[in-house]
C-alpha cells in the first residue's frame, strides 16, 4: 500500500533539509503523542542510526524498529522501519524549484510480512481515500509549518 504527495515550499532547500533532518524535534513530537523513542548510539543521527519506538495502536502496545538508510544532503532521505509483520519505508526527497522555492516530496509504504498484517492491509485498503487524504494533509500542515518558520526564524 503506497501513499505520495507533494508540497511546494517558500524556502531555500538548504533550509527545508535541515528541517526534515530535524530528528531531535520528530522524537519530542512522538514523545508529546504517548510513544516511547529510544535512539541507538550517542554520536550524531547518520546512515545506520536505528529508532526502537514502543506506541499505543488498536489497544495494542506496539514496537517498531527504524533505521535511517539514505541520507544525502540536501536531496534526499529515507528510513526503513518494521513492526509487528509489517515493513514501511519512507522517503523524502527535495528540488530546488529556485533559490527561495523548494519542492518536497514525500512517499510511504506500508507491506505486510504475516498473514496478520495483510489483514490490517486489507482494511485499511478499504479507507485508501480517507488514509491518502489524511496523509496529504499531514504533509501540507508540516510544509505550511516550515514555511512559517523560514519568514518568521523566532516564533
Amino acid at each position: 500500500m503506497k501513499f505520495s504527495t507533494r508540497e511546494d515550499i517558500e524556502a531555500p532547500i538548504d533550509f527545508v533539509f535541515a528541517r526534515v533532518t530535524d530528528f531531535d524535534a520528530f522524537e519530542r513530537r512522538a514523545l508529546r503523542q504517548g510513544a516511547q523513542v529510544h535512539r541507538q548510539g550517542d554520536g550524531p543521527v547518520d546512515v545506520g542510526t536505528v529508532w526502537d519506538i514502543s506506541f499505543h495502536y488498536r489497544e495494542r502496545m506496539r514496537n517498531a524498529q527504524a533505521t535511517l538508510t539514505t541520507l544525502d544532503a540536501p536531496h534526499e532521505l529515507k528510513i526503513d522501519s518494521i513492526s509487528d509483520g509489517l515493513t514501511a519505508q519512507t522517503d523524502v526527497a527535495l528540488v530546488a524549484l529556485s533559490p527561495g522555492r523548494t519542492r518536497v516530496i514525500v512517499g510511504f509504504e506500508l507491506r505486510a510480512r504475516t498473514l496478520t498484517a495483510r489483514l490490517l492491509l486489507q482494511s485499511l485498503k478499504l479507507a485508501k481515500g480517507k488514509l491518502t487524504k489524511r496523509f496529504r494533509a499531514r504533509v501540507l500542515d508540516y510544509a505550511e509549518a516550515v514555511e512559517d518558520r523560514y519568514r518568521n526564524p523566532s516564533a
